[in-house]
C-alpha cells in the first residue's frame, strides 16, 4: 500500500490537534522551525502542511507575522438551477430561504472595450473588437460573496435599450431576459468550473486572504444558432460556499 506524502501526514497530525482545540481561535501556531523540528521533518515539508490546512479554511497566514488559528466561517451552499436561468435570473444564486442569500450586487460597466485575445475567442469575435465589460460584486448581508466579469460583444446590443445590463428598462433582469427583448434567445449555457488560488486583487474584494482556495467557473451563453452571446468569469471563495448544481431529471 502506498505511503502517505510527509506533508498530509503531518497536515492530518495539525488538524487532529487544532479540531481538539489544542490552540484558541486567533492564537499564533508556534513557528514552522520548531514544528520542523518537533515532527522530523523539513521546513518544506510544513509548510506544505499549513498550506493545505489554509485551503481547508481552519488557519490563515498573516504575512510578516506567522500563521494563525482561523475563525470558524459557515459554509452556505450555493444552489446553481437551470430553472433559475430559464426565468432570466442570475445563473447563480442562494436558496431564498437559505441564510446568507446574495441578496444584492454592486455594478460597474464599461463601453467600447477591446476585447482581449481569450475573451475574442470565447465569444468567437476577433482581438480588440468593441465590448462591454460588466464587474460584479454580489453581496449577502451587505458582506460580498461572489465576483463577476462579463463581456458582452458590442455588435450584438448597441444602439438598443440592453447595451448597458445594469441600466435601463431591463436592468437586472439577467443575460437572457435581456437579450430575448431583443430577439436573441439563449438556448445554451456552458460553464467550465476550475480551482483556483485567490489574486491579491480577489483576496481584497471578498475578504479573504491571498491564495485562498476559490471555485472559478467559466461560462459562455449561446443562442440558438450556437452564437456565443455573453461570457463571464465568476469567482466564489470556497470557504463561505459550496456550490450545488440542481437539475431536472432526463425523461
Amino acid at each position: 500500500m502506498p505511503r502517505q506524502a510527509p506533508y498530509l501526514a503531518m497536515a492530518d497530525a495539525l488538524r487532529a490537534r487544532l479540531l481538539s482545540g489544542e490552540w484558541d481561535v486567533g492564537q499564533r501556531l508556534p513557528s514552522r522551525a520548531r514544528l520542523a523540528e518537533e515532527y522530523g521533518v523539513g521546513r518544506n515539508v510544513v509548510q506544505r502542511a499549513m498550506d493545505r490546512l489554509i485551503s481547508d479554511g481552519l488557519l490563515e497566514g498573516r504575512a510578516g507575522s506567522g500563521t494563525y488559528v482561523r475563525v470558524p466561517r459557515e459554509r452556505l451552499r450555493l444552489v446553481r438551477s437551470r430553472h433559475q436561468e430559464r426565468r432570466g435570473g442570475a445563473p447563480f444564486h442562494a436558496g431564498t430561504r437559505e441564510p446568507g442569500r446574495a441578496d444584492a450586487w454592486d455594478a460597474h460597466s464599461q463601453v467600447r472595450v477591446p476585447a482581449p485575445q481569450a475573451i475574442a475567442e470565447r465569444l468567437a469575435i476577433s482581438p480588440g473588437e468593441p465590448c462591454v465589460t460588466t464587474h460584479y460584486e454580489f453581496l449577502a448581508g451587505g458582506q460580498p460573496v461572489q465576483l463577476s466579469a462579463s463581456w458582452e460583444p458590442m455588435a450584438l446590443t448597441d444602439g438598443t435599450p440592453i447595451v448597458l445590463p445594469e441600466r435601463g428598462p431591463l436592468a437586472g433582469q439577467g443575460v437572457p431576459a435581456r437579450m430575448r427583448s431583443i430577439g436573441v434567445v439563449i438556448d445554451t449555457v456552458v460553464e467550465l468550473p476550475r480551482p483556483a488560488r485567490a489574486t491579491q486583487e480577489q483576496a481584497n474584494l471578498l475578504g479573504i486572504g491571498v491564495a485562498d482556495l476559490v471555485l472559478q467557473i467559466e461560462r459562455t451563453l449561446y443562442d440558438a444558432d450556437g452564437r456565443p452571446v455573453e461570457t463571464a468569469d465568476i469567482v466564489i471563495p470556497d470557504v463561505r460556499r459550496a456550490v450545488v448544481y440542481a437539475f431536472g431529471a432526463e425523461r
